[in-house]
């Protein structure tokens, strides 16, 4: 009898506890003592930077992305800021951009003196539509870096289309879709070099900082592997040219190698929430779930529903899930041309308006592996319930 009503007290509590956006300590559990180990490797072996470590997880991760080499970096940042730069780009150079996406992939244009060109996005992807970038080629665009925003593919066959034919370097930043693919072949190698993140909330999330640079090319691998320790080549102490000190540190690949061997799984399982989502979702009033492009493979780093309307009713719905133990974000609440930081530019509110449309309306639901399937079914129904509150008459 003892028994019977603790597990009925367990389960009524469960029903009550917040739902977290992410749950890494769920995640660590799973895997403390392969970490542990790992971590011990490196602590016994006394070598923290470009050891045993990075550069088995350098070839680890090429032959999953499909690249013929991998540099490992300080950040997923630097790994766009060195890619733009081993591309040429430089000060009063343009390089094209989504404005709907995180700050740091305009940034690192920034940063090299470069002036990003802002284009729309596609509505039912999020991502770059090949349809704006050739209206915004000039004598001084360089390069063009589509984004795999949220985990679903750009469609990049008319964007390395265009390139070839506009002699521009393509950078896919593929921070947050490690493991997606198009057309069969995953993202991130496509291009002349792609961008990885390990930032911690990634689907391949280190504990800190961290990224990695693709690319097929020979000598473009033999240039990043300089640019990342000022410029140095054969010698150490011999510099070629102005480079920067960026990276991957020996704790965080050895952390990064036990991860990668869970990440099929992980991937399976963030599809199959998705999925799972998408049935509850289906009928929901005022609810847009992800599509997921033809011929695409969506690795869902976010599930990100629409809510109609004009913004307004979109944080309603947020804060009411909150206020009922629901979390979730706003991936990203201020499209890129309408930052403070490109003011300078002079994009003015309603020229880009998908991206703008996108900000009032996004909202990223939990969608992590370790998520259960009655965790799904209380976000859905809790989801659902708030639509009604809102939208009906």
């Amino acid at each position: 009898m003892f028994a019977v009503a603790a597990m009925a007290d367990a389960k009524t509590k469960s029903a009550h506890e917040p739902i977290p956006m992410l749950d890494l300590r769920a995640q660590y559990a799973g895997l403390r003592e392969e970490i542990r180990a790992a971590l011990d490797e490196v602590l016994e072996s006394q070598q923290f930077i470009l050891g045993r470590q990075g550069q088995a997880l350098e070839e680890e991760l090429a032959r999953y992305c499909g690249a013929r080499y991998a540099v490992g970096v300080a950040s997923g940042t630097d790994a766009l800021i060195l890619a733009l730069h081993a591309a040429g780009v430089g000060p009063g150079d343009e390089v094209i951009v989504p404005a709907f996406t995180y700050i740091a992939t305009a940034d690192s244009v920034s940063l090299l003196g470069a002036k990003p060109v802002f284009a729309d996005i596609s509505p039912d992807t999020f991502n770059l539509d090949p349809a704006q970038i050739e209206a915004r080629i000039t004598p001084r665009t360089k390069a063009a870096v589509p984004v795999h925003l949220f985990g679903q593919p750009a469609d990049l066959d008319p964007i390395l289309e265009i390139a070839a034919r506009q002699g521009l370097r393509v950078i896919e930043d593929n921070a947050q879709a490690i493991g997606a693919k198009y057309k069969g072949r995953a993202t991130g190698a496509f291009g002349e070099m792609g961008s990885l993140s390990f930032f911690p909330t990634k689907n391949l999330g280190g504990y800190g900082d961290g990224g990695m640079i693709l690319t097929n090319s020979e000598a473009l691998d033999r240039r990043l592997r300089s640019l990342r320790f000022h410029g140095t080549g054969t010698h150490r102490y011999i510099s070629g040219e102005q480079g920067w000190n960026s990276r991957l540190d020996e704790m965080q690949a050895a952390v990064l190698r036990v991860k990668l061997r869970h990440l099929a799984q992980w991937r399976g399982a963030r599809q199959a929430h998705a999925a799972r989502y998408d049935a509850l979702l289906k009928n929901v009033p005022g609810i847009t779930s992800p599509p997921v492009a033809a011929g695409c493979e969506h690795v869902y780093h976010q599930y990100t529903i629409r809510i109609a309307g004009s913004g307004a009713e979109r944080d309603r719905v947020q804060k009411k899930l909150a206020e009922r133990g629901i979390a979730t974000t706003v991936y990203y609440p201020v499209p890129l041309h309408m930052q403070p930081m490109y003011a300078a530019l002079g994009t003015r509110a309603g020229e880009l308006p998908a991206s703008e449309r996108a900000a009032k309306e996004v909202l990223s639901l939990p969608v992590y592996p370790e998520l259960t399937a009655a965790q799904i079914e209380r976000v859905a129904q809790t989801l659902a319930a708030t639509m009604r509150e809102e939208f009906s008459p």
